[in-house]
Order: C-alpha cells, then sequence, then structure tokens
C-alpha cells in the first residue's frame, strides 16, 4: 500500500481507502463477510474509512467501531458525516442553512457519531451535503470551532454534491474545511478546473468518491441491467441515464491494457492525479478488496493512456434523478 500526505492535517492515509457506504443494515452471512473485507483491508494497510450516521442511521459508523476494537493497535482514520436536518439528499438551491446545519443539530449528531464509533474524538468530521451560499453564515463554523476547541473532532470537511464541484470554494476559503470530498473519475474530470488546484493552495485534502461512476465503471452494465425497487440505483439509472453511461464505458474497453480490468483502469486513472489523498470504493466482498487494494502498487498509468482517459471526460449537470 503506497501512502499520501493528507493536506494540512499531516495525517499519512492509504491512496486506497474504504467507502462504508454499503455496509448498513446487513446480516447474518452478508455480515459475516464484510466483516472479513474489512479486516482484510487493514491487512492489505488501508487506514482510511469513510461512513455517515445516513449510512443505516449509524450502524455503519458502528460497524466501524468495532473494527477499530478488533484492530486497536493500529491507527485508523475514521471520517464520518453529519446528515442535513431535513434528511434530503442532494442539498438544493433554495435550502436555508437552518434547514441542514443549524448548530445545535451539528453538534447533537457528532455527539451520536462518537458514541457510534466508540470513540472520544472524530478524526474527520464532514458535512453530508452543501451550498457554497452558507460559507459565510456564522453559525456553522462557531460550531465548528467548537467541536474542534472541545477534541470532539479533529478535523472538519464537506462532501459535495453531485456533478457539483465548484459548490464550495468560497468555503474552503474560510480557513475551517480540512478536506473536500468528492466524485471524481474517469468521467467526471471538473473538480480539475478549479477545486482541485483550490485544494493544493489551500493545502486541503481531497477524497475522491464514486469511483466506478455507480458502477458503469466496472463495465459489467447492460442496456437491460435491471435493479431491484428497493435498491436506490432503480431510480438514478433511469433509460436516459444507463443507455448513455453503457455507452459511454462500452468505448472505453478498447483502452483497456492487456490484463487490466475496467475497475482497475478507473482506480489508476484516480490514483494518477497527485491532488488526490485517497480514494473510496465501496467494497462488500473479500474479492473487491483483493482487486482494489492491489491498484496500490506504485505502478501508474503511461502518460499516453492517460491522455487517451482524459478525453473520456462526460460533464454533466444535476438532475431530478442524479440524486
Amino acid at each position: 500500500m503506497e501512502y499520501r500526505r493528507f493536506g494540512r492535517t499531516n495525517w499519512e492515509v492509504s491512496e486506497v481507502g474504504y467507502g462504508m457506504w454499503g455496509l448498513a443494515g446487513w446480516t447474518g452471512s452478508e455480515a459475516e463477510e464484510y466483516e472479513k473485507a474489512l479486516d482484510l483491508s487493514i491487512e492489505k494497510g488501508c487506514n482510511f474509512f469513510d461512513t455517515a450516521w445516513g449510512y443505516g442511521e449509524g450502524r455503519s459508523e458502528q460497524v466501524l467501531g468495532q473494527l477499530q476494537k478488533r484492530h486497536a493497535g493500529k491507527k485508523i482514520y475514521m471520517a464520518t458525516k453529519i446528515p442535513p436536518k431535513n434528511f434530503t439528499w442532494p442539498s438544493r438551491k433554495s435550502f436555508k442553512l437552518e434547514d441542514c446545519f443549524p448548530a445545535d443539530h451539528i453538534k447533537e449528531y457528532t455527539e451520536k457519531s462518537l458514541k457510534n464509533l466508540g470513540v472520544e474524538t472524530i478524526d474527520l468530521q464532514q458535512f453530508h451535503v452543501w451550498e457554497d451560499e452558507w460559507a459565510t453564515m456564522d453559525e456553522w463554523q462557531r460550531a465548528v470551532e467548537d467541536l474542534k476547541r472541545e477534541g470532539k473532532i479533529q478535523a472538519m470537511g464537506v462532501s459535495v454534491n453531485r456533478w457539483e464541484p465548484n459548490n464550495c470554494i468560497e468555503t474552503l476559503k474560510t480557513g475551517l474545511i480540512d478536506a473536500v470530498q468528492v466524485i471524481y473519475n474517469i468521467f467526471d474530470q471538473a473538480p480539475e478546473d478549479l477545486l482541485f488546484p483550490t485544494c493544493e493552495k489551500l493545502d486541503i485534502g481531497v477524497i475522491a468518491r464514486v469511483p466506478f461512476d455507480e458502477g458503469t465503471l466496472t463495465g459489467t452494465f447492460t442496456k437491460e441491467t435491471t435493479f431491484p425497487a428497493d435498491d436506490w440505483r432503480s431510480t438514478y439509472f433511469v433509460p436516459e441515464n444507463l443507455n448513455s453511461s453503457v455507452d459511454h464505458a462500452e468505448t472505453l474497453r478498447p483502452l483497456i491494457p492487456a490484463g487490466m480490468t475496467m475497475p482497475e483502469l478507473a482506480l489508476r486513472f484516480i490514483l494518477a492525479n497527485k491532488h488526490v489523498g485517497t480514494v473510496i470504493p465501496g467494497m462488500r466482498k473479500i474479492r473487491n478488496v483483493q482487486a482494489n487494494m492491489a491498484t496500490s502498487d506504485g505502478n501508474g498509468l503511461s502518460e499516453e493512456l492517460l491522455a487517451q482517459l482524459k478525453t473520456h471526460r462526460w460533464d454533466r449537470e444535476p438532475t431530478s434523478w442524479s440524486q
């Protein structure tokens, strides 16, 4: 495993982290497998784990807390998120700060996360949605300062809405934000324009999420792919999105080097960017951990291939189904 400095926190984090969205509400053999997958990731050198209260109303946080107990001798960087008070993802331009993050709500859910994780301080707390119009409002700023001063959190971050990488720039300039989490992958290259240079200038850590474009970049979807009604992707991959996503993925196939899979190509593209501190693929299975962790081997893609992948940028605008 390779490690990278995570902005001004000076943490040395594994460049491949662990996204824990999918690890909530599972029972029986499923829970047994993801616990083994989590344990294996630590054996492979992973030390950055991203969860949220919103993942199973604290269940995923509890899973992470149990993982830390099983590996008490190893430092695990825990990142979690405060849900918006109105429990609506993503936020909308019309939402006010008091709809989402009044001070008492910020503190209340930080306390809930501390309890779920079983720790006295959270390495990285994050706002689970954001609007840059809130940047200069005192209420959230004072709450963050209080939590840091009290030792409840070590660092504060913001998770940016889908396809809105610049909807946090003014907030980053306040000096109170230590990390930003953003969708970045072969298709979603927009963070390179303004967000990444801003983070470099301000020494802010970058977490790249959705490395496989919600599954499109695994190369396993077809235009006939369907999802169970209780799977959120059933409302995300509407025909308009699914058909276009499959078409975009298919154009990548000729570029995949011999012996490499599309998911590996997707991760190596992200790791080629020096601005990224860690990428957090979701992993439920042992085989996923083995494959994803193996990409952190110091071997990068060729400059020629990276240049070709750059041409597959796909700029999209938020829609009613983009969530």
